[in-house]
């Protein structure tokens, strides 16, 4: 979702006219990465700031994981309440987000995986990320390795829970979501040089297509003439035959 915008001069890049999937489908350097089989884990935790967050970023990895037998627990620090701000029942909403996640689950093949909901403020998770890791480092315990979203993503709620992340298990990895909107290929904001590549099976990318079709609450327009909180060529980005991993390096 988008972030707040503070009560700053400086324009949010988010709400920004974005990189089309054209610009990143014609860069090489996107086939250069080197490869990861996430698939020799055991077992792994996945950190999600919103409901679809997980899907967007990772969900043909957690396909793969699922399809391996990997243990999969998901925990969602948010249930996205704030996505349709003075729009409807949060309560509602953040009903219907869990359902519709549940949903894109099961089209993953990972209807098993365990979800623990931390309930934690949407919009509200900057400055939290020693909370979060607190109850994630607990609810991570045991697993070989952990997903969540970039610290870099330029959304205070990835942030936090990237921050966070990166407390809770070693290896790491950081899936960008809202970076794909505002970066440029090659753009030196991003560390390529660490970045690596999951190739996704037409199968699988099919399977992550159906599985972000089940956020309609995110792909409908919204009430009062709001747009919805994924566009058509924002959702572009994430029906590749790849998804992108950025290991985090310990300090």
């Amino acid at each position: 979702m988008r972030r707040e915008s503070a009560c700053c001069p400086v324009p949010n890049p988010i709400d920004a006219p974005g990189t089309g999937e054209a610009a990143w489908a014609a860069w090489p350097g996107m086939i250069r990465l080197p490869v990861l089989d996430v698939t020799a884990w055991s077992s792994v935790a996945i950190l999600a700031a919103h409901p679809d967050d997980e899907v967007l970023g990772a969900g043909g990895i957690v396909c793969l994981l699922a399809a391996a037998g990997v243990r999969l627990r998901l925990i969602a620090v948010t249930d996205g309440e704030a996505s349709h701000r003075g729009c409807g029942d949060v309560r509602a909403l953040a009903c219907r987000r869990a359902r519709e996640r549940a949903a894109a689950l099961r089209e993953l093949g990972a209807a098993k995986a365990e979800v623990i909901r931390l309930g934690l403020p949407d919009s509200g998770l900057a400055g939290r990320e020693r909370e979060i890791a607190s109850a994630a480092g607990e609810l991570a315990a045991g697993f070989d390795a952990c997903l969540g979203p970039w610290e870099g993503d330029i959304h205070g709620d990835h942030e936090a829970v990237g921050r966070a992340a990166r407390q809770v298990i070693s290896p790491c990895y950081h899936f960008p979501v809202w970076m794909w909107h505002w970066a440029r290929p090659a753009d030196a904001r991003v560390p390529w040089d660490q970045a690596v590549r999951v190739p996704l099976p037409r199968a699988v990318a099919d399977r992550k297509a159906a599985a972000i079709n089940c956020f309609g609450s995110q792909l409908e327009p919204r009430e009062r003439g709001a747009g919805p909180v994924l566009p058509a060529g924002f959702v572009r980005h994430f029906t590749r035959d790849y998804e992108v991993l950025f290991p985090v390096r310990s300090s």
